[in-house]
């Protein structure tokens, strides 16, 4: 990056974390510590919801799995604004009645302790591994791109999430996501208007998007039904569930909105969000499409992870992956012409010509995706440790190239932002599910709120320094995106249905409900790793599995 790149990211990152620190410093209470005196805002919840949700992953993997794969992603949100309403209805008037500190403490009036302590070590496991993964996705990315050190990387953005967190625990999170979330959508728009000026000099916006249509780029509902398939609409019907896990069982999201200054704020915040998430992810969804479009008249690389590439170029497979090169650059040649040819045939309105146009440009993709697997076996060969999954260095390799000096910088700005704001909601959740549900509940009842707060500040740092280690002893997984999700699926669907159970199955006691959650939750683990079922369906067998034992063992008392 150039000096005025490396200006604006800093000062941006200092700017905003700074006023962060100074606007919420000296929280002495655990109520304000952890739920920040009820004091926030419906635009507060709903920004603060979203920036948790929307990490570095979704704004690094997103646009390259639409790159890749096309917009067909966008259907694992369709049941996002369903899951609000039912939250709106069912849960957040019992967690205000309650007043809870965190949604656990509710199921040992329910049930028992043990239930209440079983729910709250499932959300740390999965969402402490969530928090490493929240900083490793950008870190493993920015060290290669920046050349940086893998662990100063993960350490950097680790730190800096842990101090303002640290210091001003609830109120320094929403604050800071306040801002967070205008520069990151400031980012997006600007690319997006970027990349519409570029591809409309030659053609017009609806002759690009023919361009991605004729390589499947544009297809977002697809209603086949198919067991393997892990992005269709009944497999976003099974999302459903794990949307209602996430906002309405764990506690990153839950401290989000009760919060809130009212039930009618955090439920108007949580709307927000259930009504914004769908076009937002659409929109960078489309952002990657538009990318695809940007690499149809400009050459992109083979293999977008460029430091890979480094090392097989001095290997014995040189002239093999040169061969490939050139082999490359004739296809991106032969489909700059036959683009040209669909846009006249198109202009002409020759059906015949636009379909036999389709098939050729079909034909060069899938000739493009054996190219890209044979590199990938190269690196293979070299390497067979090394990452060859390189949907993820799409966009930072077109911030990085294509985009004017300074705009970089505030891209980049937009990565740590996105981290370091989906890293403090999990840390400051993980701090409180660990000082309330755990510490407290089990160790030291009746302390005062000076000492659980230094307690919560504690535990803040402990799981930030956890999630930095697991960050730089990571590994790349398919799709970060995926990732992230596949490990929230595998706990999700046990914790929702221990909640469904509690609030539903009134007859049903703590036994019965603990004892078919460990059965639950045994078999899930077993079928993830039989891969017998795309990760999504997850979260249903998981809900189906603690009602039905639930009801087999509601003898137990």
């Amino acid at each position: 990056m150039s000096n005025i790149d490396w200006i604006v990211l800093v000062s941006t990152i200092l700017l905003i974390i700074g006023y962060g620190i100074w606007k919420t410093r000296g929280s002495k209470n655990i109520e304000a510590y952890l739920l920040g005196n009820n004091e926030a805002k419906w635009w507060t919840v709903g920004l603060s919801v979203m920036a948790t949700q929307a990490s570095a992953i979704t704004f690094l993997s997103t646009p390259g799995q639409a790159y890749n794969d096309g917009m067909g992603f966008a259907q694992f949100y369709f049941m996002l604004p369903v899951a609000m309403i039912i939250i709106c209805i069912t849960f957040i008037p019992l967690y205000y009645k309650l007043k809870v500190y965190t949604a656990y403490e509710f199921l040992e009036g329910r049930f028992d302790l043990k239930t209440r302590s079983l729910t709250s070590l499932l959300f740390l496991v999965q969402r402490g591994l969530a928090a490493g993964i929240t900083i490793y996705a950008p870190a493993i990315i920015l060290s290669s791109v920046l050349g940086w050190n893998l662990n100063f990387t993960a350490i950097i953005i680790g730190f800096i999430a842990i101090l303002y967190t640290v210091s001003g625990g609830t109120n320094a999170v929403h604050v800071t996501h306040k801002y967070q979330m205008i520069v990151i959508l400031t980012g997006l728009f600007i690319i997006f208007f970027i990349l519409i000026n570029h591809l409309t000099q030659d053609y017009s916006l609806s002759e690009c998007l023919s361009i991605a249509k004729a390589n499947d780029k544009l297809d977002i509902v697809d209603l086949s039904f198919d067991w393997n398939e892990r992005y269709n609409i009944w497999s976003s019907m099974a999302a459903l569930f794990l949307f209602l896990s996430y906002f309405g069982t764990d506690q990153s999201q839950v401290q989000r909105y009760i919060s809130g200054k009212s039930i009618s704020e955090s439920r108007i915040g949580l709307i927000m969000n259930g009504i914004l998430k769908v076009p937002l992810q659409f929109f960078i969804l489309l952002i990657g499409v538009l990318v695809f479009l940007f690499f149809q008249t400009t050459k992109a690389p083979l293999f977008f992870n460029q430091s890979v590439i480094e090392k097989v170029t001095e290997s014995s497979y040189a002239d093999a992956y040169e061969n490939l090169e050139e082999e490359y650059d004739g296809l991106f040649n032969q489909r700059l012409k036959e683009n040209d040819l669909l846009i006249e045939a198109r202009r002409n309105q020759d059906e015949a010509s636009i379909n036999s146009q389709i098939e050729k440009i079909q034909a060069l993709s899938t000739r493009e995706f054996e190219l890209r697997n044979a590199t990938k076996e190269i690196i293979s060969s070299i390497d067979p440790a090394a990452e060859t999954n390189d949907k993820d260095y799409v966009f930072l390799n077109f911030i990085q190239n294509y985009l004017p000096k300074g705009l970089i910088g505030l891209l980049f700005a937009v990565i740590f932002f996105a981290a370091m704001s989906s890293t403090a909601s999990e840390l400051n959740a993980l701090a409180s599910t660990t000082t309330i549900d755990i510490y407290k509940r089990n160790f030291v009842p009746d302390a005062s709120d000076s000492h659980y707060v230094f307690i919560s500040k504690c535990w803040t740092a402990g799981w930030g320094i956890f999630a930095i280690l697991f960050a730089a002893n990571g590994s790349l997984h398919e799709n970060l995106i995926q990732f992230v999700n596949i490990i929230g699926s595998i706990f999700y669907g046990t914790i929702l249905g221990i909640f469904l159970v509690a609030f539903y199955f009134k007859k049903i006691k703590g036994n019965a409900v603990f004892y078919a959650a460990l059965l639950t939750e045994g078999i899930v683990i077993a079928i993830y790793y039989a891969d017998i079922l795309p990760y999504l369906w997850l979260n249903l067998i998981g809900v189906i599995g603690v009602i039905g034992f639930s009801h087999i063992l509601k003898f137990l008392k």
